[in-house]
């Protein structure tokens, strides 16, 4: 018989992750946000989605992967909030637009560019896709008491990487990512404009999750790691688990802080 109680999806329950969820897109990435939380636990293994839920300080919080990109990451923020979720961060990788970045450097984003398709499933283009402000606070807060580099602005929310990526050429000449160097209408005026417009950097999954957030009214943030460049001028200069720490450790103290008020 069909479990009635289960999400589509996921097979997730009502009550199952609690109210404090970590998104993430690489499944992998969960076991690093939740390595010394206690009573761990996997409640998903579905797909791209894995959730493990546990404590930390006495906070009951879930950590789960989204996989790449907004189609994916709006289903599973759908079935989390469906069974308790209201507060969500996103943790993850992004590419440095801003000149002023450093690799390994932290962004915290205040709002994002919807350049997606599946937020516009769910309301205007014009609808803004806003952090919540005291995700924004406990974030940059978290990232001051730890003493790393962490920067606040706007991300650039694709949704097709290798269509929105480039690789920066001889003389700066910006080249195609894509198969045959097949190359997307507009795609250096698209880069040159979101730096003219001050983008700080960007990723896949910040617009729908902010989008959503404050459709469902809930509280929502992103913080990632620049881990290249855009248009990337070769292979990242470090190695991305090493910086993921320190934002895993700046998100699940932000995280803590909210919990407890």
């Amino acid at each position: 018989m069909p479990d009635a109680a289960a999400q589509p999806i996921t097979g997730l329950h009502p009550g199952e992750v609690g109210e404090n969820v970590f998104l993430c897109g690489d499944p992998a990435r969960v076991e690093l946000i939740t390595a010394g939380w206690t009573r761990t636990h996997e409640i998903c293994s579905v797909r791209e989605y894995r959730v493990v839920v546990g404590e930390r300080q006495g906070v009951t919080l879930a950590a789960a992967s989204t996989g790449i990109g907004a189609s994916s990451t709006a289903i599973l923020i759908e079935e989390l909030v469906k069974v308790g979720a209201r507060t969500l961060i996103r943790i993850g990788n992004s590419g440095g637009l801003d000149p002023n970045l450093e690799l390994g450097d932290l962004v915290i984003t205040t709002g994002a560019v919807r350049d997606d398709g599946t937020s516009r499933s769910y309301v205007m283009p014009e609808y803004p896709a806003v952090a919540d402000y005291e995700v924004v606070a406990a974030l940059v807060e978290a990232a001051r008491a730890q003493g790393v580099r962490a920067h606040t602005g706007l991300t650039w929310s694709l949704d097709a990487f290798y269509a929105r990526n480039a690789i920066l050429g001889p003389q700066g000449s910006i080249e195609s990512m894509s198969v045959n160097g097949y190359r997307a209408p507009g795609l250096a005026e698209r880069i040159a404009e979101m730096r003219a417009g001050r983008v700080r950097n960007c990723e896949m999954e910040s617009g729908i999750l902010l989008t959503l957030a404050n459709l469902f009214e809930l509280r929502a943030g992103c913080i990632c790691v620049v881990s290249d460049r855009t248009p990337w001028t070769g292979p990242a200069e470090i190695e991305i688990d090493k910086n993921m720490d320190k934002c895993i450790v700046v998100a699940v103290n932000a995280m803590l802080r909210l919990a407890k008020g």
